[in-house]
């Protein structure tokens, strides 16, 4: 099938409406039949179709193309019949737009629809008769029926075709629209006895291919005589109507006049071949020949109407006429607005002339009435301008800020031009979205606060809050701190920030004496893209607390040495001794300083200064008055809770520095165990617990083991093995006779101390006591060396003569008492004990274990635990008393009464009970009177 394509390019003012496309079909095509390639004739690629998705736009109720965006070709999506989409309009056609987007562009599409011949002609009735009287005159003519054929062109009606008889030929005649019509011209005279009923057949053809034609009977009935037929008087009658005219209203009149008298002149008018819908339009009288309004007049459906008016005698004789009826419009149908495109949310930085919407309106009537304008509110920031016949596009005229204005309401008002005018208005919501073009805002460019020094670290100190009048992220502000230096440290070691809600933490204390302002910066960051951001500063200032005591400058403490001030006895009243001067490393009030006499040897003598720390006499100095003046001076500072300090002063009332250095010789000096007095109290009973648990758990694992010791003997019977006796402190160790254990004593002391330093050493030496595998005896070690290589028992030396014991001071059994004959250091050594003595001495010494802590008298020196159980108490001297020197026979007492004297040679000692006391020198009388202190 043909099919044609016209491209017709079109210079329009608008950027939106590029070009204008008319497409020819023939009507009846298959659904998805071709109508054009758009693609091809806009010049547009198929991806800018997809990509702007390309659509069809159309006010019609049947979309009868389709577009397929991904081919750019244009299909039949609907059944398309000219008849029924345009009726007798020609040519006939139908339009619709294609809208394309980002960037919006519209195209206008025009497909006309070309006929082809699928109709036959029609006649309304299928039989027509008509009643001629015979005198009918030649060429008299009737009115033959109208057939009607839908297609248009020469698919329409052509011609008429009389089927051959002897009377009648026919004439066509066309109407000013090109309808055709068709006469029966009488040509051969009638004979009713001849042929009273004449039956012919009308054929109406067009001129398509192949040909369609209809087919009608005509039945001829011949008359007597009616020599007259009716006449109009106007062939053509013309009549004006406004539309939507009431039901009624007069149009015209038509008439006709027939020479003939009574019956046969009497006429009846009637429309001629009227179609169906006209029939409901109009009406004539058959009498008077008025026509009127039957029916809704429709300018917008039909602008003119041509009716043929028949008018008929009684004798059959007919004549016809033209009433062609103008319609006048009336403004009687609004504007309609389609909103062909809307773009919104539409972002605020969207530029001038930026296409918000395409409008197109209609208005149904004709004129004036349907010229249509377009407006909108000027106080807004858009404007509206027409870019094609009833095509309007919105702009934007200003720049748009989300923040000023976030949503407009755009009323679009569409008015003709009639009257009165009739318009309508369309409401378009349009977004503004919002961009990140605001950084956020702090209430403050510079803060200033306060804190507290001594806070706690983690403590809440200030809140910065800053605005972004941007919306979602882009208005969700993060803080955070510059990284400065504050002095060495680094602010963030100061100050910390939460990045959400703006909240200021101390991260350590502050010391005000340290630092007093710390100044940073804060920046306020929001979360758009790209980030924006805005700074402020914050100064926190330090306040000062009371926390630091005052310190005394002058007169200076010393640990060890006298300071003193020497006031003559001849000083009068108000005399400067001296002034106390401290400081303060506080500020404010917490730095005022006051003094006051706490303490004095006599409160009547001196006077401190409340503000300048001046100590002065109060009265006379008098000979009565002590040499030795000691004042206690407290300095205190004016904070809440105040904080002191005190400061001894030592004042001499003399005349001469002899004197004072006389009376200042034995001054002793308090020193301040203040300080850490708690500390080493808790640390002093914690170690004696201890020490307590510790020898509760020892004593205790003493007694399990020398009970355990006690059941083996008992348990033994006469199987015991006898243990010979040592004396511990003596021992032979190659042959020399020395004392295996040698103490030594370090005496520390000063000459102004009340405390004096004695350290005691462990032994050089231990004595190793064996058994033999025999269990018979216990011998040293080298006791059992000797006896293996001599092979012989020699009796054991005595000790050497430098440290000696009398008989009655000598440990040992009951057994071993040696005579007053023998002499100290040759006699022989004590018998051994008996093995019942052994016995006696093992129960004895678990005895002495348990009560070990609570037995230790005066002399004792805790030695017993450190001999053998045959050893006790009663046998040890009292060393508290006599120091012994080995290798030499001096000998030290505490006894004032004894006099320091040699020990006497070993002969002499054996005469001797008793040790000689030593006899009393100065020194050891000055170390008896501070022993006797302490």
């Amino acid at each position: 099938m043909r099919w044609q394509v016209t491209l017709f390019l079109m210079y329009i003012f608008s950027y939106t409406i590029d070009c204008q496309i008319r497409y020819s079909v023939p009507e009846e095509m298959k659904k998805g039949s071709l109508i054009g390639n758009v693609a091809q004739d806009l010049g547009l690629d198929l991806k800018r179709l997809q990509r702007g998705r390309a659509r069809i736009v159309t006010e019609d109720s049947t979309q009868y193309a389709e577009l397929k965006p991904d081919k750019g070709i244009l299909v039949v999506s609907e059944r398309i019949d000219r008849e029924q989409l345009c009726g007798e309009i020609t040519p006939c056609s139908f339009s619709f737009e294609i809208i394309l987007e980002n960037p919006m562009e519209l195209h206008q599409v025009t497909v006309e629809i070309t006929d082809i011949n699928d109709n036959s002609p029609i006649f309304r009735k299928n039989q027509m008769s008509f009643e001629i009287s015979e005198s009918a005159a030649l060429g008299s003519r009737f009115a033959l029926a109208t057939a009607e054929d839908p297609d248009v062109g020469i698919n329409a009606l052509q011609n008429y075709i009389l089927t051959k008889n002897d009377n009648f030929v026919i004439k066509q005649h066309s109407n000013p629209d090109g309808s055709k019509y068709a006469e029966m011209v009488l040509q051969k005279a009638l004979d009713r006895e001849e042929h009273p009923q004449l039956s012919l057949k009308l054929i109406a053809v067009d001129g398509g291919n192949p040909q369609r034609s209809g087919t009608v009977n005509i039945d001829v009935t011949v008359l007597d005589v009616n020599d007259n037929a009716p006449v109009f008087n106007q062939t053509l009658y013309k009549a004006t109507v406004m539309e939507n005219a009431a039901i009624g209203t007069y149009i015209t009149t038509v008439n006709a006049t027939d020479a003939d008298s009574s019956s046969n002149g009497k006429v009846s008018y009637a429309f001629s071949n009227l179609k169906e819908h006209l029939a409901e339009i109009f009406h004539i009288d058959g009498t008077s020949g008025v026509v009127t309004v039957a029916g809704n007049i429709d300018f917008e459906k039909d602008k003119r109407y041509e009716i043929r008016v028949e008018v008929k005698d009684q004798g059959g004789l007919t004549d016809t006429s033209k009433v062609m009826i103008e319609v006048s419009d009336v403004n009687d149908n609004t504007p309609v607005i389609n909103i062909m495109s809307f773009s919104s949310p539409l972002s605020e930085d969207s530029p001038l002339s930026t296409t918000i919407a395409i409008i197109n309106v209609k208005d149904a009537d004709s004129g004036r009435n349907g010229q249509i304008t377009c407006t909108i509110d000027d106080r807004l920031s858009f404007k509206i301008k027409s870019t094609l016949a009833n095509y309007y596009t919105l702009v934007t005229d200003a720049l748009l800020d989300r923040e000023t204005k976030a949503e407009y309401n755009i009323s679009v008002t569409a008015t003709d031009s009639g009257s009165p005018p009739l318009s309508t208005s369309k409401m378009l919501h349009l977004r503004v979205s919002d961009i990140n073009d605001n950084p956020p805002v702090f209430e403050q460019n510079a803060y200033y606060t306060t804190v507290l020094e001594n806070n706690s670290p983690g403590t809440s100190i200030f809140t910065v809050n800053a605005q972004d009048p941007d919306s979602n992220q882009n208005a969700r502000v993060s803080y955070f701190i510059h990284e400065t230096q504050i002095g060495e440290d680094p602010v963030s070691s100061y100050i910390s920030i939460n990045s959400e809600t703006g909240i200021m933490y101390a991260v350590r204390p502050f010391d005000y004496e340290q630092i007093k302002k710390i100044r940073f910066t804060v920046k306020a960051q929001d979360g758009g893209s790209p980030t924006l951001s805005s700074n402020a500063t914050v100064n926190i200032l330090i306040q000062d607390q009371n926390d630091n005591a005052p310190q005394v400058l002058y007169p200076v403490q010393t640990g060890g040495s006298v300071v003193a001030e020497m006031v003559p006895r001849s000083a009068d009243v108000g005399y400067l001794v001296t002034k106390v001067v401290a400081v303060d490393v506080d500020s404010g009030q917490n730095a005022w300083l006051s003094y006051k006499l706490q303490k004095a040897t006599d409160r009547a003598l001196f006077e401190v200064g409340a503000q300048n720390g001046e100590i002065r006499t109060v009265r006379q100095v008098t000979d009565k008055d002590a040499v030795k003046q000691k004042l206690t001076v407290v300095v205190e500072d004016n904070g809440q809770p105040s904080r002191s300090a005190t400061v001894n002063i030592n004042v001499a009332v003399a005349d001469s520095f002899p004197e004072v250095l006389s009376e200042f010789t034995d001054f002793t000096h308090d020193k301040d165990y203040n300080d850490n007095l708690t500390f080493y109290l808790v640390l002093a009973l914690a170690v004696v617990s201890f020490l307590f648990i510790v020898s509760i758990i020892a004593i205790l694992s003493v007694k399990c083991y020398r009970w355990r010791r006690e059941r083996m003997f008992y348990k033994s019977g006469a199987n015991l093995p006898v243990i010979p006796y040592y004396p511990p402190l003596y021992a032979d160790v190659g042959g020399t006779g020395t004392l295996q254990h040698v103490y030594n004593y370090e005496v520390c002391r000063t000459t102004d101390s009340r405390k004096s330093d004695l350290k005691y050493a462990r032994p050089s030496s231990e004595s190793i006591i064996s058994l033999d595998t025999s269990g018979t005896q216990t011998l040293t070690h080298a006791q059992r060396q000797k006896l293996a290589n001599d092979g012989s028992h020699d009796q054991q030396k005595p000790p050497n003569t430098d440290w000696r014991f009398t008989q009655n001071q000598r440990p040992g059994p009951s057994g071993a008492a040696a005579t007053p004959e023998v002499a100290v250091g040759t006699g022989p050594w004590p018998n051994p004990p008996t093995e019942a003595e052994q016995l006696q001495a093992l129960m004895a010494a678990a005895n002495e274990v348990s009560e070990a802590t609570n037995t230790l008298g005066p002399g004792t020196m805790g030695l017993s635990t450190r001999y053998s159980p045959q050893f006790t108490l009663q046998h040890v001297p009292d060393y508290r008393q006599n120091v012994y020197i080995p290798g030499s026979t001096a000998t030290l007492t505490a006894n004032p009464q004894q006099p320091q004297q040699a020990l006497p040679p070993p002969q002499a000692s054996a005469a001797q009970p008793e040790p000689p006391k030593a006899a009393q020198t100065p020194a050891s009388k000055k170390k008896s009177t501070k022993k006797e202190k302490k």
